[in-house]
């Protein structure tokens, strides 16, 4: 029982490891990586959007690119990391 129990475990939190990455041709972007990381390995982004709390200040941005017809959208904290990554089609 307990075997069954670590196997579920560590694999709910490899699934949530890899939740936050995305790769570009042969090189990867994770959460926790600098802006300066993600325009060295994805270039520019095509779209910047600015994030902002309900009183105006800036939280973040989220930075959109637009590859090969799917939408991945970064989501940078005010630090310059990334907080989220997202996927759409």
């Amino acid at each position: 029982m307990r075997k069954t129990i670590l196997c579920l475990t560590l694999l709910l939190a490899s699934a949530a490891a890899f939740a936050n990455t995305y790769n570009f041709g042969n090189r990867v972007v994770s959460s926790g990586d600098s802006i300066g990381r993600l325009v060295e390995i994805a270039g520019k982004p095509d779209l910047v959007t600015p994030i902002q709390n309900e009183y105006g200040a800036q939280r973040g941005e989220k930075w959109t690119y637009f590859r090969n017809g799917k939408t991945i959208v970064f989501t940078i904290d005010t630090d310059g990391k990334i907080v989220a990554i997202s996927e759409s089609r």
